[in-house]
Formats: C-alpha cells, structure tokens, sequence
C-alpha cells in the first residue's frame, strides 16, 4: 500500500534479510521460556526456537514446519493452533491440515478450529465439505459462528468466485441465521463485493421479505443501487428514510456512510445535521462539507458556532480555529487557536498555529512556535515530538531539503530512535526517490520493535514497488501477513509483490480479495494493473476507473496510467 503519515498530520498507512535483532532474540526467549512452563522435558524448545527466527525472518513455510514440530513434541494445543495459523497464511496447504489434526487431537474445538477446517477445503478446491463445514460452524454458535463463516468466505478462499459460488448454495439451503438481520445484510453486502449482482438482489428480495419496514434493509437496497451504478434512484432511496434517523444516532451514521459512498459530502453533512448535535458531530459536519469544498455552507456552519460561543470551551475553540483555517480567514484562526487554554486541545492547537502561520508567510514565526513547543518541558512528549514533524513538513513545502533533514535530525536527537518520527522522515526519503535511506529508516524502527506491523509493510511495499528486491520485500511482507493476515492494506501489498516477481495469476486473486475487503484507490490501480498486463484490459479499465473515482490523485493509479500510456 501506498505510504502516508498517521494521526491528524495525515492519514494512516499502512530488507536484504538482516541478521535477528537483540529485541527479536529476547522476544523469542520470552516466548520459549513461557512455553517451558508447560513443557519441562524441553523437548520443543529447540524447534521452537527455530521457529520464532524463521517467523522473525519472514520464512513462514519453515515456521511453520517448526512449530508443528515444536507442538508435537510438546503435546501442546497453543503451538498447534499457531502452528495451523502459521501454515495456513504461508498457503502450506498440507502442513495445515497436519497441525489442524492435531490440534483437534489435543482438544482444539470451538469456532476457530471449524473456521479453519472450511478454510482448507476451500483452499483444496473441496466446495462440498467447505459448505459442510460453514453450515455445521454457523448452527454451532448463532452469535458467532455466521462471523465466521463471514471471514472464511472473504479472505480464505481461492477466489472470489469460488467464494460467491459457496455463498450462493448457503443462501439456496437456508443456512443464514432466518431471524438475525445483521447476519442477512452481512451476507448481502460480502455478495456486492463479490460483484454477484443477482445473488444480491435474491438477498435483498428475501430480507425484504423477512424484515418488512426495518430501514436498515433499505440501506441495504441503496449500497446494491449504488453498486450497480443507479445513483440516482439510490439518493431517492435515501432521502425516502433520512427522517428516520432523527432518534437513531447509529441509523443517521449509516446513512451518512452511504451518501459518503456516493461521493455526497454535502448530504453527508446534512444528515448529520439532523438531531442532537455535540463536538463530535460538528466536527464530522466540518470534516466532510470541507472534502465537498462547500464553503457557503461550512461558512454558515462556522458563523453559527462562533453566534453560540461566548465562553466556548475548548473542543469548540480547536473547531473553530480550524473552520477559520480551511475557510482562510487565517488571522480568526489564530486568534481562536491561541485562545485554546491547557490540555491536549491546547497542544494540537499550537501545532495547527504554526500551519497557519506558514500560510500568512509568516515563516519566522511559524518556525520559532514550533521551537518553542519543542523546548517546553511542560509540553507533552507526543507534541514536542509531533512539533518536529510538523516542522519537517512546513520545511518540505519550502523546498527546503537542508531544512528539512536537519527538523527531523533535531527530532531523533531529542527523541532517539522515535518510531513516528522515522517513519515520517522515511516516507520523506521515498518521496524524494531516496530509497536507500527510508530502507535505512525502516529498519531502525524494526530494529527496536521487529514486530511492528506498519513498518514491515512499509518497508516490503517499498523494495516490492521501487526496486527489484522482490524475494526481501516478500519475505517483509510474509512476516506482517502472518501478524494480520485479514489486513487489507497488508493482502494488497502482498498482491503487488506477488505481480512484481511474475507470479500474476496469484497476484489477481490476492488483489481481487483486498478489493473485496476494502474499496481503495490503491487496490483497484494495482489490480487494475495486473489486468493489463495479463490481456484483460476492458476489465482493467472499470477498475482504473473506480480508481479513479476514488482519489484521482492517487500515485499509484498516475504511474499505472502513465506506465501503460493510458
């Protein structure tokens, strides 16, 4: 996935093989030491060290291996079951069923061990028993088992036919829970993804059908209208229910999100303007009439707010000042930020004074507040170390390298080896086409905290997309997978480094189950890619175009149509 900064400076993101660190080693001696406890032989302590550094090292077919080793020699239910999880993720197919074997053999039972059971005849092609096996995990635990049954369907089979085909023969049995609504719109909206359309429409029709009146099945009608290009009559659909949400704070979210799916950031505001309103929903108005650039609307917003804030507090004064930014009236915005008085709103505040500083050319000032934060002791240590981000970014504006790198340099020296901060400044060498160095800065971060998610991901997406290091970035990639491997952003990344070393079929399939799993510009520019490239080209274009209509500034989605002269 494409890198960005987290938190409020930016949204979230998401090695040659390095020797395992010192905090690698410890991790895996604490993991031994706790799995002696229940093994005093010994005898699993070897494999499972071998284990914990071929996981470290993003080898997850010898993990794997090795766990399963590991739990036979210690009669251990736990590292069965990682040694099932393991297995599963790295696709070893046979090693699974292995240690799924025993895990049953060593009392393993509930909702997971039957999750992974209709995962592998998935995997193995086996439809009859998958559907066996979903209906037996559904009928064993009402509340949870159609959960289940959920995620096998979205991220454990071969592909997204395979699973539609699955899904279908489950609503032809009568298998969904008959009495539970989430369950119905669950399914309903998994078949959208799917892109099954008359499988959807069969599931709208039946929990029409079952669950008369309830406006939720009205959303559900509205995401397959929109789905399948009827906006028109989706926003009727919409506006036909609207009036319901003014009790039903969860219901007006809802279809908050649908308008919002429509790329309605007018309507979104709109309905959240309905009902009891507080600090949250007024930001949520702000946040989205600010992505539809409605500034009449946001201007009525804001002069209401400032009628009604004689003494605001100062949630509102942040609000306010942050109204006044996006609207430029940037010296009210000022003015209401340093009237934000001590705590956390107060910190954010004179972090955002230093953007609008820099916006009124005042970069002197802008640089010395930021120094200031930086420097004050009674500051908290999350703003004094987002004080140099954010100087970094404003110096990165400025074309200003030197100053750049010498805001983050101040910022490692105050706090060494800051994860937030070397990930920030990675993301600014890989910006710059530096690639060495945000390799370097990666690595940093896993080197005190190999397990973090984030930068694994970043760092394998980074030498999958810009070099030709495909087996390190893989086995990066291998690693934060066998972490979370239902992470969209972690399958796409997988998806792409599976395209970059000519294995495309499975890339198509590890691209279409992301997309299933989230719809994200990214996802649809990179399998849309892959279609491309693999002759299928009238498809490739509907998903550039869901690209695009997603974010057409993505960078990913202008360099595939750079790349194919599209």
């Amino acid at each position: 996935m494409a890198l960005a900064l987290s938190g409020w400076l930016g949204s979230a993101a998401a090695e040659p093989s390095t020797p395992v660190s010192a905090a690698a080693l410890a991790t895996a001696k604490a993991t031994i030491q706790a799995r002696a406890a229940k093994d005093p032989t010994g005898a699993s302590l070897e494999s499972l060290l071998s284990g914990e550094f071929a996981l470290q090292s993003g080898k997850l077919n010898e993990a794997a291996e090795a766990y399963l080793k590991a739990a036979r020699a210690a009669n251990d239910v736990g590292l069965a079951e990682r040694a099932t999880s393991i297995a599963v993720v790295a696709k070893q197919d046979a090693l699974a069923a292995d240690a799924l074997v025993l895990w049953r053999k060593l009392g393993g039972k509930g909702t997971s061990i039957s999750a992974a059971e209709a995962t592998l005849s998935l995997r193995r092609g086996d439809d009859r028993a998958a559907l066996r096996q979903l209906n037996a995990l559904m009928q064993s635990d009402p509340e949870a088992g159609w959960r289940q049954a959920l995620i096998v369907l979205t991220t454990g089979s071969k592909d997204p036919k395979q699973a539609a085909r699955v899904l279908e023969k489950l609503v032809d049995g009568g298998k969904i829970p008959s009495g539970n609504l989430m369950a119905w719109v669950a399914f309903g909206g998994l078949s959208q993804r799917l892109d099954q359309p008359k499988l959807t429409e069969r599931i709208v029709a039946e929990v029409v059908d079952r669950f008369p009146g309830e406006p939720r099945v009205a959303l559900l009608r509205v995401s397959q209208l929109r789905e399948s290009g009827k906006d028109d009559e989706a926003r009727q659909l919409l506006q036909s229910i609207v009036a319901l949400a003014d009790r039903d704070t969860n219901l007006r979210a809802l279809i908050a999100e649908q308008y919002e799916a429509l790329n309605d950031f007018q309507a979104v505001a709109a309905t959240l303007a309905r009902g009891p309103q507080d600090e949250q929903t007024y930001s949520l108005r702000a946040s989205y009439l600010a992505r539809a650039e409605d500034k009449p609307t946001l201007t009525k917003l804001y002069d209401e707010l400032r009628a009604n804030a004689a003494k605001p507090d100062p949630a509102r004064r942040l609000l306010l000042g942050q109204l006044a930014e996006f609207l430029e009236r940037y010296e009210e915005a000022l003015g209401w930020y340093q009237g934000v008085p001590a705590g956390q709103p107060r910190s954010i505040a004179r972090l955002r004074s230093s953007n609008v500083l820099h916006k009124l050319k005042r970069n002197d000032e802008a640089y010395a507040n930021l120094r200031a934060i930086q420097s004050d002791a009674s500051t908290g240590d999350d703003a004094r170390r987002d004080a140099y981000i954010v100087e970094a970014n404003l110096r990165g504006e400025d074309k200003n390298d030197a100053g750049e790198n010498d805001a983050f340099a101040r910022g490692l020296a105050a706090f060494p080896d800051e994860p937030e901060i070397l990930y920030a400044r990675a993301l600014s060498w890989e910006r710059r086409d530096d690639i060495a160095r945000a390799e370097a800065d990666f690595r940093r971060i896993l080197v005190a905290e190999p397990d973090n998610i984030a930068a694994l991901n970043a760092l394998g997406y980074t030498l999958a997309d810009r070099t030709t290091r495909f087996q390190e970035a893989l086995e990066l990639i291998e690693r934060a997978r066998s972490a979370e491997p239902d992470n969209y952003a972690i399958v796409d990344s997988y998806g792409w480094v599976l395209y970059r070393i000519g294995r495309i079929k499975e890339a198509e399939t590890e691209l279409r189950r992301a997309l299933t799993m989230q719809k994200d510009a990214e996802i649809a520019a990179h399998l849309g890619e892959v279609l491309w490239q693999s002759g299928q080209r009238e498809e490739a274009r509907k998903y550039f175009e869901q690209a695009r209509k997603i974010d057409p500034d993505n960078r990913s989605l202008l360099r595939a149509l750079k790349k194919l002269g599209l």
